[in-house]
C-alpha cells in the first residue's frame, strides 16, 4: 500500500510540473527554448508506456503516463499556436491579461 501512495504522489508531481509549463508557455505566447520534437516524443513515449503500464497492470503509470499523453498534446497545439502568433510579428504575440 505505501509503494502505490509513493507512485501516486510521484505521478501527481510529475503531471503537475508538465501541465505548469504547457501553461507557461501558453501564458507567454512564446517558442523560446521549446522544441516540437520535445512534444512529439512525449507524444510516442506516453503513449507507448500507458499501454505497457496497462498491460503490465500498473494503474499508477496508467494515469501518470496517459495524462502526460493529455499534457503532450495540449503542449503541441500551444507550441502552434505559439509558432504560428510569432511568425505574424511581436504585437501578435504579446500575452492577453
Amino acid at each position: 500500500m505505501s509503494a502505490d501512495i509513493i507512485g501516486w504522489i510521484s505521478a501527481a508531481v510529475l503531471v503537475l510540473t508538465i501541465s505548469r509549463q504547457v501553461y507557461t508557455q501558453w501564458r507567454t505566447c512564446s517558442v523560446e527554448g521549446v522544441s516540437k520534437w520535445l512534444f512529439i516524443g512525449q507524444l510516442t513515449a506516453s503513449l507507448g508506456f500507458t499501454v505497457y503500464s496497462y498491460l503490465v497492470d500498473n494503474w499508477v503509470f496508467v494515469f501518470a503516463n496517459f495524462f502526460i499523453f493529455l499534457t503532450a498534446v495540449a503542449g503541441e497545439f500551444v507550441y502552434m499556436r505559439n509558432k504560428r502568433l510569432s511568425q505574424r510579428g511581436p504585437a501578435a504575440g504579446t500575452p492577453q491579461r
